[in-house]
């Protein structure tokens, strides 16, 4: 019986010795299981480097500045700063941050091998924070420009800059957002900006946000300081129109009526009373001298729910109806003047502020 006894508890204990070997076999197979999914990510993400590397450019800028006192004018003294930016042509082209060389007076490119090279600055636009430069080099590598229509939530987006012009820095993450807006610095929106958790390293900005194929899909602009882990990129698309166009004519040319607004609420009762699909509309609370709107007859004060037949909820879709196809056409302009609607005609001409 005792013997029996001691048999049982011996298989008892083989039985568990067994269980507990199957067990760390499946706790190895889990493991191997996360070393392959890591080094997939790994070979993603080295991989897209690798492609982009020989493509991303470190940029310094250095602009003049003179300090005056009451009496003294001090000689002028050189600022500087930098950035990153990518090559998207063969002969030199470079996409890089309006910010980065906004009225720079001398900018000078490192590429991934260790060449200087100073460049040109062709144009830029502060509306989409994006600008094009050039340099002229050989044996240059552009990237490859991808497409933002395709771009999902949640797929792999790797960002690449080139901040100390010795070697790439890398980050990744994913798309966490499409179809944010953002405001530029010249106050105007930019739209069709993608959201990533890819951080953005000090001098990264002008750099390229890419996919785990090495496709460019953005252009790493701004990142939220007190809100870690939200970076933005200007889309391609985007980009790619703003860059044809800075090559084409130096700048980006938009129409304007020359009004100074504010976003306010309508009274419900002209809402309901005209059917209005907004409930807020554009005030007018100053005018450009011998500006459109002025000549159109628009007056202080009045109400701008409709543009062209568009919807004008607020000052931000009024700019983005103000594109370089309606300088120079009559198009019409729907307001409310105390409780009338009225319908104008308007030829915006082409705008060279940052007001509407």
């Amino acid at each position: 019986m005792e013997s029996a006894t001691i048999t049982s508890l011996m298989g008892t204990s083989a039985n568990f010795a067994h269980e507990g070997v199957a067990t760390s076999e499946a706790d190895r197979g889990h493991f191997r299981d996360d070393e392959e999914l890591l080094d997939a990510y790994s070979e993603a993400v080295t991989g897209a480097a690798e492609l982009m590397s020989p493509s991303v450019v470190n940029i310094e800028v250095s602009q003049q500045s003179s300090r005056r006192s009451s009496n003294i004018r001090r000689a002028p003294r050189e600022r500087g700063g930098s950035g990153s930016g990518f090559i998207f042509t063969p002969d030199g082209f470079i996409l890089t941050n309006s910010h980065v060389v906004h009225d720079a007076e001398k900018i000078e490119v490192t590429l991934n091998d260790g060449r200087k090279s100073e460049a040109a600055l062709v144009g830029d636009d502060p509306d989409t924070d994006l600008a094009v430069i050039r340099i002229s080099a050989t044996q240059l590598l552009p990237a490859r420009l991808g497409t933002s229509q395709k771009v999902k939530v949640g797929q792999l987006a790797i960002a690449i800059g080139n901040p100390y012009g010795f070697q790439c820095s890398v980050t990744a993450g994913v798309v966490s957002a499409l179809g944010r807006s953002l405001r530029s610095r010249s106050g105007r929106l930019m739209d069709d900006v993608i959201q990533t958790d890819a951080a953005l390293n000090p001098g990264n900005s002008g750099g390229p946000l890419v996919t785990s194929r090495g496709e460019v899909i953005g252009v790493n602009t701004a990142m939220i300081i007190p809100a870690q882990g939200l970076c933005f990129a200007t889309s391609i698309d985007t980009a790619k129109f703003v860059a044809g166009r800075l090559i084409r004519d130096g700048r980006v040319v938009r129409s304007f009526i020359g009004v100074a607004g504010q976003n306010v609420p309508l009274p419900r009762r002209l809402v309901r009373h005209y059917n209005l699909p907004a409930e807020s509309a554009v005030l007018i609370v100053s005018f450009e001298q011998e500006s459109p709107a002025r000549r159109a007859g628009l007056r202080e004060g009045d109400l701008v729910i409709a543009f062209d037949g568009a919807t004008v909820a607020g000052i931000d879709d009024l700019h983005r109806l103000l594109t370089d196809e309606r300088i120079g056409r009559v198009v019409p302009v729907t307001v409310l003047r105390g409780t009338e609607q009225l319908s104008l005609e308007i030829m915006p001409s082409e705008s060279r502020t940052v007001r509407a």
